[in-house]
């Protein structure tokens, strides 16, 4: 239910028990003991009572860590929904949101969007537009509108999480306790205002903290995240770009970047009015971090980048040079 610096509470047969996880400290920080994992803890009447193995995990919701070196960390294990909470309180910022959804769908769970405070957009005309637009970049996704200090919408997201494993995610400021709240049916977890100056929240939460909903299911409570790294999210992206990943099926070059290549049918559909270029931009934005940081932790993926961006590069020369009369252009051969 929640890991405080080498201890967790486990629920068990018998009651809610308080556990050391010294003998599950592992070297990858992937594989340490989080809010939603199963195990298997010592039988009563041990004191102190030990973690003494972690049991495979169904799903793993993971962002890049902001350090320099490169690692992984995993928020929720056995997640069947990934709650996106995004505040209405302050200008929408779809990329954020498509970051969010791209770690969601890489860590095998469900995603959904929740846009929060919506009593705060009076206007039906132009709440429904809002929601239009995350819609419009989240293909395959609910996407509901709540106002948790009233319980508009908790009782539609509470049916749709229901009988399940949730994680609750946003940055601070988003309402993420205040809707927790809401879901438990009781004052779970502290809330507080956020700074009128500019939108922006404080940390309330600070654990991850599992919550059991009366409807049914559990809710898995996340402290705001500050930074949302991809961490090995290629296919991840790829869902939530995935009218870019259709119309790059008529591409020329099954590798093609959508940048200058010939015959590139993504550019086309972005000149044919098809495609927002928003949506590239964003989507480039993602795939070229992606690559960086699986390059950063991967010398062999990093040589073939690096291998492939020369090609590119070549083949994006000759190609001017041909347009230029300056000789026939060939495209290099496949590495």
């Amino acid at each position: 239910m929640r890991v405080d610096r080498g201890l967790c509470d486990v629920v068990t047969a018998a009651g809610v028990v308080r556990a050391d996880t010294e003998f599950v400290v592992p070297r990858d920080p992937l594989k340490v003991v989080c809010t939603g994992d199963w195990v298997a803890v010592d039988p009563e009447g041990g004191d102190p009572r030990y973690v003494r193995t972690i049991l495979p995990r169904r799903t793993a919701f993971v962002r890049s860590t902001s350090s320099k070196r490169s690692e992984g960390q995993i928020l929720a294990a056995n997640v069947d929904h990934a709650v996106v909470a995004v505040s209405l309180a302050v200008e929408l910022d779809l990329g954020r949101v498509e970051r969010f959804l791209a770690l969601a769908w890489e860590s095998g769970a469900q995603p959904v969007v929740v846009l929060t405070k919506a009593d705060l957009v009076p206007d039906p005309v132009a709440l429904s537009h809002l929601v239009d637009d995350v819609e419009a970049g989240a293909p395959g996704v609910p996407v509901l509108t709540v106002c948790a200090r009233d319980g508009d919408g908790v009782g539609e997201l509470a049916a749709l999480i229901g009988q399940g494993t949730s994680v609750l995610l946003g940055v601070s400021g988003a309402g993420k306790s205040t809707l927790a709240n809401a879901l438990v049916g009781e004052d779970m977890m502290d809330v507080r205002a956020t700074r009128d100056m500019d939108g922006k929240g404080r940390h309330t939460t600070t654990t991850r903290n599992l919550l059991p909903v009366p409807g049914g299911g559990v809710l898995i409570d996340t402290p705001g995240l500050r930074g949302v790294g991809l961490w090995d999210a290629g296919q991840g992206v790829g869902r939530v770009f995935s009218e870019i990943e259709e119309f790059a099926r008529g591409c020329r070059f099954h590798d093609c970047a959508h940048d200058a290549e010939p015959g590139c049918a993504v550019r086309e559909a972005v000149e044919d009015g098809e495609l927002p270029p928003r949506r590239l931009e964003s989507y480039r934005k993602l795939v070229r971090e992606n690559e960086w940081i699986v390059a950063k932790s991967d010398a062999r993926v990093r040589a073939g980048f690096r291998q492939d961006w020369k090609r590119r590069h070549a083949e994006a020369r000759a190609a001017g040079e041909a347009k230029r009369g300056r000789g026939p252009w060939r495209p290099a051969p496949p590495h």
